[in-house]
């Protein structure tokens, strides 16, 4: 077993940077990577392939507790695999995002799903340096005492901008505006069962709104390596621009 293992959390509403931010921490400090939304977009999947119905909340509960999902934890293969099948890519679709929502505020849903992402927190502490893990509430619910813990926020300008750019290219009128209910409906829906907007007590908070992406990795790792406990320093490389 590692001898000081860490885990670090981090939250934040859609686009604010956490999923990109996130990996490239981890891949920094040596440590495994967990994207928590990932494991709502897979049950998401796995319903739609089967024909449910996503707001049958008993239904999809069923599910939760025995679809096979097998999910990586390498930051640079952060694979998603249910029943042998890779569905990184598929998980990502409109049709998932559209329905995601109905998956993520399930309550039978999340508690399978903090028991398991609490395993894989644990089992990464124990076979590696930790783990880094976002999502919605790893903070305050999955992982409250986590080492170090985040949330990254962001103006809804920028998350919108941020989210066109990923799924078209380009951040033109057109493109926001097919990105604004996405993005804006799916955080009003998630807000009904996690906060992911202002940081609880005793979580930094960090507003991703005018920040590069290398601004944004280098604020986490600051962080990380200040609140380092005395005498346990962590060895952050220099990566040119990341630092």
């Amino acid at each position: 077993m590692p001898e000081n293992p860490i885990t670090i959390a981090i939250d934040g509403p859609s686009g604010s940077g956490k999923s990109s931010v996130s990996k490239a921490v981890a891949r920094q400090l040596g440590l495994a990577y967990l994207d928590t939304g990932a494991m709502y977009r897979a049950l998401t999947w796995w319903c739609l392939e089967r024909g449910l119905d996503t707001t049958d909340v008993e239904a999809v509960a069923a599910q939760a507790d025995t679809f096979p999902l097998v999910i990586g934890t390498e930051p640079d293969a952060a694979t998603v695999h249910v029943g042998g099948t890779d569905i990184g890519a598929a998980i990502r679709q409109t049709r998932v995002s559209e329905q995601v929502s109905h998956i993520a505020t399930n309550l039978q849903v999340r508690a399978t799903m903090r028991d398991l992402q609490r395993q894989i927190i644990a089992d990464a502490r124990h076979a590696g340096a930790g783990i880094v893990v976002e999502g919605r509430d790893i903070t305050t619910v999955i992982a409250p005492d986590a080492e170090h813990r985040f949330l990254l926020s962001a103006s809804e300008e920028a998350r919108l901008a941020r989210r066109a750019r990923e799924l078209f290219d380009t951040d033109d009128d057109s493109a926001l505006a097919a990105t604004h209910d996405q993005i804006v409906r799916r955080d009003a829906a998630d807000s009904t069962v996690s906060a992911f907007f202002e940081p609880a007590p005793g979580v930094v908070g960090i507003d991703t709104s005018d920040l590069t992406f290398d601004q944004s990795v280098a604020a986490v790792l600051d962080a990380v390596e200040a609140n380092a406990p005395a005498g346990e320093p962590v060895r952050i490389p220099d990566h040119g621009g990341n630092r």
